[in-house]
């Protein structure tokens, strides 16, 4: 699912609960100022519910298919969560919800004012559901999140062990072909002092044979 429509979810569940609970306060207020102020409130916060329900739809309608259709699916629920907010609200603010409200209340043999009405606790129950559904999910994808950078960290130290190793080989192999350069210098050497040697012994040994000729010649003349 996309972490954006998690996000605008997480913020419509956050604005339904708070607008539930703006609708049942100002059920009760008596027609004057603080009632007004509370009803703007609501207003507002309808809109930007409103605008809320578009962007999801939107994010939503860009998804895969296996995607869109579960964010779609919840996008209905909402709609309908609103709807009812709306039809909530439509009854607060008109000229007789003080006397509308009093009556249900009676009705309902309910002698607290401040008291949730079933319907009300009912959204409020599912608006908190999806609310820690939300909450549940966003900690899943930042465990997630963690568990990645944990891995990537890893295989980075990996990497850089990796490397170090490498680096220590080339310096070996570096000092190995120093070493037979050596070697081969010295056999180089030894070769040429080999030959020269060879030739000193071969020089050597045909003067003897030269100087025996000589003395064998002689002595046979005389």
């Amino acid at each position: 699912m996309s972490d954006v429509f998690e996000g605008y979810e997480r913020q419509y569940c956050e604005l339904s609960t708070n607008l539930s609970r703006k609708c049942h306060s100002a059920s009760v207020l008596s027609d004057g100022e603080e009632k007004k102020g509370k009803i703007a409130e609501i207003k507002s916060g309808i809109e930007e519910a409103d605008v809320l329900i578009r962007k999801m739809d939107l994010e939503a309608r860009s998804l895969q298919p296996s995607a869109k259709a579960v964010c779609l699916s919840k996008l209905r629920e909402y709609k309908s969560d609103l709807n009812q907010l709306k039809k909530e609200f439509k009854r607060v603010s008109s000229a007789d919800a003080k006397q509308s409200s009093r009556e249900e209340l009676m009705e309902s043999g309910m002698a607290d004012l401040h008291a949730v009405s079933a319907d009300q606790r009912g959204r409020l129950a599912m608006s908190v559901e999806r609310l820690d559904q939300s909450s549940d999910r966003i900690r899943e994808s930042r465990r997630l999140m963690l568990e990645t950078e944990e891995v990537g960290i890893s295989i980075v130290q990996d990497l850089s062990q990796q490397r170090q190793t490498l680096l220590h080989a080339h310096n070996k192999l570096h000092g190995v072909d120093d070493a037979i350069d050596k070697s081969k210098k010295v056999l180089t050497a030894m070769s040429r002092r080999m030959t020269r040697n060879k030739w000193i012994v071969t020089s050597v040994i045909v003067a003897l044979i030269l100087a025996i000729i000589l003395i064998i010649s002689y002595k046979l003349s005389h």
